[in-house]
């Protein structure tokens, strides 16, 4: 019962998390269109869109981070420590027992996401708003992601990924280009 705890407490968080940015970043991206669009923000939205869909959406959480959380999350079903339970966002994030290479990555990347967001913030509209509208698109693929990967987990199709446990770098299986759901 721990793990199973766990591993929702762990999933549901990181969900909750980031359907908030989604909406509050969607509000954002919203406003932009109070202002008028010249041709070339209309381009440069329909560029964002489709970078952020392929860049963050489909390689960074289709192809990296959901199957990798997910595949955390059943660990954590399936190995329940009481700290683990208790840290689970961290642990499927893999903030905590994980390898050496994911902990370093997974601090690196979320550094950057913090520089990037205040970069962002002193944008003006709409460009702001218009780079919003494609995290927005990048997030909500992560999040309907995420739910399909963690469904095939739990389901008993786990992602074919290596869940980068701590001590795991010599024996971990290597990734399958082809989990996606």
């Amino acid at each position: 019962m721990l793990g199973w705890f766990g591993a929702l407490w762990g999933l549901g968080a990181i969900t909750a998390l980031l359907a908030s940015a989604v909406v509050r970043l969607g509000k954002v991206g919203a406003a932009a269109f109070e202002l008028p669009f010249s041709w070339f923000h209309w381009l440069s939205l329909a560029a964002v869109l489709v970078l952020m869909a392929y860049s963050e959406g489909y390689r960074g959480f289709q192809r990296g981070f959901s199957p990798r959380v997910a595949a955390r999350a059943r660990y954590l079903r399936d190995h329940p420590e009481p700290l683990h339970v208790l840290l689970a966002p961290l642990f499927c994030m893999g903030f905590i027992h994980a390898s050496r290479r994911r902990k370093l990555t997974s601090l690196i990347l979320t550094s950057a996401i913090i520089l990037l967001i205040v970069l962002v913030r002193l944008l003006p509209q709409p460009w702001r708003g218009i780079v919003d509208l494609g995290v927005v698109v990048g997030l909500g693929w992560g999040v309907v992601s995420l739910l399909a990967f963690s469904a095939l987990a739990f389901g008993g199709r786990p992602p074919a990924t290596d869940p980068e446990l701590p001590g795991a770098e010599s024996r971990s299986q290597p990734s399958s280009p082809h989990s996606a759901p």
